[in-house]
């Protein structure tokens, strides 16, 4: 196996959550790769995952369906781009299923990519979630969404995964 592509943060485009958590990279990678477990964890609460499709290959689908408190829902479609259990997982909203370009008019809110790794730290696994986006304004508009509050909410809810 070769290296992992390693991606560098621009701090204008790109937002970072990293933590060293006390639980194992195959659990972490359990958590983002079975629907059942992503439902209960993925959303901050009081927001929950009600569906999820993962078909875990590059070009394959990674669909969730997000409600809020008061039942608003919002189905988001995307593609996964890298794979490598137990380490990295890389995917996207602004491309579709089969790596089709997606109308802006249904893609996330906020046009991103996702770059998750998983790097083993003593029994524990250090935790990155490198968010990418397009421009500046995309970058601002999902820090005020609250991106660091609600990416951590969400890892405290997977860390809690049993």
């Amino acid at each position: 196996m070769g290296e992992l592509l390693v991606h560098q943060p621009d701090p204008r485009l790109d937002l970072i959550l990293e933590r060293v958590v006390d639980v194992p990279a195959k659990l972490l990678w359990r958590g983002w790769t079975v629907p059942e477990q992503l439902k209960r964890w993925f959303t901050p609460a009081p927001w929950t995952t009600v569906d999820c499709e993962i078909d875990l290959r590059p070009g394959g689908i990674f669909r969730t369906v997000m409600r809020g408190p008061e039942g608003q829902q919002f189905d988001n479609v995307g593609c996964f781009l890298e794979i490598v259990p137990n380490q990295k997982l890389v995917w996207t909203g602004a491309l579709g299923p089969g790596f089709r370009p997606r109308p802006a008019s249904t893609a996330f809110s906020v046009v991103m990519t996702a770059v998750i790794t998983l790097q083993p730290r003593g029994n524990g696994t250090l935790y990155t979630a490198l968010v990418i986006h397009g421009d500046e304004a995309s970058r601002q508009q999902h820090e005020k969404m609250g991106f660091q509050q609600g990416w951590g909410k969400a890892l405290d809810q997977l860390v809690a995964l049993d």
